[in-house]
């Protein structure tokens, strides 16, 4: 059960950018320059990011948003799933497998993140912005995964919910609209 008083039909970070919209609006619009916005990273490069970080915190809320995300901007399922589990096996590229392992050093020890390997990301094509926006995006879903688990947010535990949140973030991404959510009624 949530801390706060929160809309039962907006489970996840979803009711917590409802609740308070005045500071919801910038971390949106930084969410979606970063996962979004132009970027050498394809969306779905940029969302294995956050689901690595997530799982990393343990957040169960939006480790299955961004795996769900990033299986539809994948079209398949098991690239999220080996990148959680066995990232040196994982079927991406040596630059992003670099660029995934500083995600996780800035999500568990920021001050991990070596020269040596930010060298070996640059030596495998990642470019500077590549890197800074990668432990941007980490910084952020640090401060997501907390939010929601701080103020203990209802987490389905529904696939289907998951899977229609990733369809709205891969057509929508991450501003906010009218009826936004109308299909993510849990009720239904």
């Amino acid at each position: 059960m949530p801390h706060i008083p929160l809309d039962e039909n907006l489970p996840g970070i979803t009711g917590l950018l409802n609740y308070r919209q005045d500071t919801a609006l910038p971390i949106r619009q930084l969410t979606q320059i970063l996962l979004r916005g132009e970027s050498t990273l394809t969306e779905a490069e940029r969302e294995l990011i956050a689901t690595v970080v997530s799982q990393g915190n343990e957040c169960k809320f939006c480790t299955a948003a961004h795996t769900a995300a990033a299986d539809v901007l994948l079209g398949e399922r098991e690239t999220a799933e080996k990148v959680k589990h066995d990232p040196d096996n994982a079927p991406v590229s040596q630059k992003m497998k670099y660029l995934l392992e500083i995600a996780r050093r800035t999500q568990s020890d920021a001050r991990t993140v070596s020269t040596e390997l930010v060298a070996d990301a640059r030596d495998a094509g990642a470019t500077d912005l590549e890197i800074h926006d990668t432990v941007l995006i980490a910084g952020l879903f640090c401060l997501y995964n907390k939010y929601v688990d701080g103020l203990a947010s209802v987490t389905p535990t529904e696939p289907a919910f998951y899977d229609r949140l990733a369809n709205i973030l891969k057509t929508s991404g991450y501003m906010p609209s009218a009826n936004r959510y109308a299909s993510l009624n849990t009720t239904t």
